[in-house]
């Protein structure tokens, strides 16, 4: 009997020297997860527009005026500073940045309107790290004087395959 009460001893200790080590790991695997979930949105690229720009971010509406201008529209970016000519990068969610449309190569850029191609970037999953990129055909519409200046108010995103909402088309204001 003295036998066998020593190897269920060894196997409680193995039992739980296994979970404290998992534990432990579980445990370092959430503390690098929250601190790559804080660097997510600032890794996120931005328009040159926005990197430029010095102008302090308010919550008022941008006064939109519908009388026509002699200048070539642009993107600006959430709302804000100078709108850029054929971009190759918008912010499609202004608030966190989590999507950001990229690489646009412009087929047509006209005053009437733009259509292009490039891939939505989406910086999402359990640790805010994951990047996934979906490619998609944009559109640009509503040209306006806004603010004294051209500017694009929609983009209309239409995902060329797989798509990061379960949405095939997505209209975005950007104005």
């Amino acid at each position: 009997m003295a036998d066998r009460a020593e190897p269920r001893r060894a196997s409680m200790r193995t039992v739980v020297a296994v979970f404290a080590a998992v534990a432990v790991l579980g445990i370092g695997c959430v503390w690098f997860g929250q601190e790559d979930r804080a660097n997510a949105v600032a890794d996120a690229p931005k328009t040159a527009a926005a990197q430029k720009s010095k102008a302090p971010r308010t919550s008022q509406e941008a006064r939109v005026d519908a009388s026509p201008a002699r200048a070539m529209p642009g993107v600006r970016e959430c709302g804000l500073g100078e709108p850029v000519i054929e971009p190759e990068i918008i912010t499609l969610t202004c608030a966190d940045a989590g999507m950001v449309a990229s690489g646009i190569k412009w087929g047509h850029y006209a005053r009437d309107g733009a259509e292009g191609t490039g891939v939505v970037q989406v910086s999402r999953g359990a640790s805010g790290a994951g990047v996934m990129s979906f490619p998609a055909h944009f559109r640009l519409y509503g040209a306006k004087n806004v603010d004294g200046m051209m500017a694009f108010t929609g983009l209309e995103v239409a995902y060329t395959g797989a798509t990061p909402l379960g949405e095939s088309q997505e209209t975005y204001s950007i104005a």
